[in-house]
């Protein structure tokens, strides 16, 4: 199968979706990761927190350990659009790639670059027989995730923390706490259908 995984920035992928998208790797699907957003930016002051071309670096290692092919648009972080012209870019890579599985941003995350990541790809892969919303946070927002298809990840879990760790400056930031975090919420849903690790999605459409 040709898997296509949809995020803003370098590590939203990663966070929400990486040990779905190795188990895949490791069963023979060819596997590409498009980045919306160069994922630099300042804090309200205009200090820098990331380069774009760290941010980059480290997405590509991530890529490298999952085994994907990783395309991005380079659209600046906060600046994601929701127009015809960024959807048409959006089905222009599921055609050419003739992607069967899609994996994107749930619509109702609390950050705008993922609504408009997640709206727009649900658009432009409206004919992909299989389609499945990710988180890669877990802020309160006004709608309830509906998880409803888990991925049994309990045999790469070690694999998709190192995937977490090529972000090396954003962990920095955020002091480690995304591995803690993300451990947790995978052992959570993985306890929910028996196994050690799973991750959870809500599925737009599955076609079996």
């Amino acid at each position: 199968m040709n898997v296509l995984a949809v995020g803003a920035h370098y590590d939203d992928i990663e966070l929400g979706c990486s040990g779905t998208l190795i188990n895949h790797v490791q069963r023979g699907d060819k596997v590409t990761m498009l980045v919306i957003t160069d994922s630099s930016y300042s804090n309200p002051n205009g200090d820098l927190i990331r380069e774009s071309s760290t941010a980059r670096q480290e997405g590509l290692k991530a890529a490298n350990i999952i085994g994907a092919e990783m395309i991005c648009l380079d659209y600046k972080a906060f600046m994601v659009p929701y127009d015809e012209t960024f959807g048409k870019k959006i089905l222009g890579y599921i055609e050419r790639l003739n992607i069967d599985v899609i994996y994107c941003h749930w619509v109702y995350d609390i950050h705008r670059d993922h609504q408009y990541a997640g709206k727009t790809t649900l658009m432009g892969g409206r004919h992909v027989p299989r389609v499945l919303m990710y988180r890669s946070n877990y802020y309160d927002t006004e709608q309830m995730f509906k998880g409803n298809f888990y991925s049994d990840i309990s045999d790469v879990m070690d694999k998709k923390i190192e995937v977490i760790k090529s972000h090396k400056s954003e962990l920095e930031r955020v002091r480690g706490k995304w591995i803690e975090f993300f451990a947790n919420q995978n052992s959570n849903d993985g306890q929910k259908i028996g196994v050690k690790y799973a991750e959870c999605f809500e599925v737009v459409r599955y076609l079996v």
